[in-house]
């Protein structure tokens, strides 16, 4: 590969790598265009506040603009909190509250704990619309059923993170609420009519695009009823509907291409080149350490430009919207108000309490764990470590439903 082509595939990458500190091959790669890097809970949660010291610093002694990216939702998903849990409630919670000034607000707060810890892109927030509770895809990711609520929220979040230039992602387009099954592991399919799909589920994305959203990120998914292929591979959905009808011009950004609804039988570079050539601008690599994957992907480039498969012009598109969401989002500026209690004050606002419920015994326990979802996986966070660590835990118990015949009392 030419050293042209291969600094302008760099220049659409955005790898992870593996441990808390960047590895040689990251900074090599940085110094030869490389876009940035993604970050993951297992990077940041022994790091303890100093991701800027360790990673984002350092890493910009190398390129001053990276991109830096990490997933922060609130809720159920977040990467700097990996191990303690969110301070900000999730999107369902700020949507049953539906107060679009608190939900910006909590984005601002969002916005600017990502400023502090030298984060640059957040890819959040979910627009997926979740129907219904017997489609469990999203649970507590969306921000609730209905379309209206969705978008103004999506406006609110939005706006409140682009405020302190931080870039908003909105994901995943067109929509993954709809579906039964994990896109990490399979892909899933929405069963929507095109007219159902606009009416629904991108509505979102439309609202999004009017606050000025800087990336959407495209979902692993296939609609039948507007293209056979996957959203992520799909012109019609990437290049006609985004960029044509919705007027979105910012960087469309994969989902990782680490999931097996991506690369499947393609493989990494395969499924690069596709997404590429369908009109995304920015392939995410992770959570796995990308130095070999970005490899791949490189070789997998030079073969397809090559054969003419993909045009290099199509790469210079995708690195000139890439270098612009750099520029923009290099030098953020923290909020000047006190938003440190926002996440809790948010929280607050989303509980319903109809008066004082009755306790069945004088003391006891109760344990909150949380289990894997297909929304959010294995989070290693919950109630369990801190009560062990005040003492008041003495082990895992279970309390048949209406009776606290098997409670332990606290010592």
């Amino acid at each position: 590969m030419t050293d042209r082509l291969s600094t302008l595939v760099n220049s659409c990458l955005l790898p992870a790598y593996g441990g808390a500190v960047p590895t040689d091959w990251l900074k090599h790669a940085l110094d030869d265009g490389l876009a940035g890097i993604v970050l993951f809970g297992a990077n940041l949660g022994l790091l303890d506040g100093r991701v800027r010291e360790v990673v984002t610093d350092p890493l910009r002694a190398h390129r001053p603009d990276l991109i830096v990216a990490l997933d922060e939702e609130g809720g159920d998903i977040t990467r700097a909190e990996y191990h303690r849990g969110s301070n900000y409630p999730g999107a369902l919670a700020l949507g049953v509250v539906d107060d679009v000034e608190l939900t910006e607000r909590v984005g601002s707060a969002v916005a600017a704990d990502l400023i502090e810890a030298g984060v640059s892109v957040n890819l959040a927030p979910c627009l997926d619309i979740c129907p219904g509770p017997e489609l469990p895809v999203f649970g507590t990711r969306s921000f609730g059923p209905d379309p209206s609520r969705v978008a103004a929220h999506a406006r609110a979040f939005v706006t409140g993170v682009q405020r302190h230039g931080v870039a908003a992602t909105a994901k995943h387009f067109p929509g993954l609420g709809a579906t039964r099954v994990d896109s990490h592991f399979t892909l899933p399919t929405v069963g929507a009519s095109e007219a159902e799909l606009r009416a629904r589920d991108l509505a979102p994305f439309a609202a999004a695009v009017e606050a000025g959203v800087q990336a959407v990120m495209t979902g692993h998914v296939m609609v039948p009823s507007v293209d056979e292929a996957p959203a992520t591979f799909s012109r019609r959905f990437v290049t006609d509907v985004l960029r044509g009808e919705l007027g979105f011009d910012g960087v469309v950004i994969s989902d990782s291409l680490d999931m097996e609804s991506a690369r499947g039988p393609l493989g990494f570079g395969g499924a690069a080149v596709r997404a590429w050539a369908a009109g995304v601008d920015l392939m995410v690599i992770g959570p796995q350490d990308g130095e070999e994957l970005c490899a791949e992907i490189r070789e997998s480039a030079r073969r397809a430009v090559a054969e003419g498969v993909l045009s290099l012009a199509r790469l210079e598109e995708a690195a000139e919207r890439v270098a612009r969401l750099r520029a923009a989002t290099a030098a953020p500026v923290p909020p000047e108000s006190d938003l440190s209690g926002t996440g809790l004050a948010a929280a607050r606002r989303a509980l319903a309490v109809r008066g004082a419920p009755p306790l069945p015994a004088p003391r006891f326990v109760v344990e909150a764990r949380p289990e894997p979802t297909i929304s959010c996986g294995t989070v290693p966070w919950g109630l369990t470590g801190a009560l062990d660590r005040l003492g008041g835990l003495a082990g895992s118990l279970a309390v048949p439903p209406g009776t606290a015949a098997d409670a332990l009392p606290i010592p």
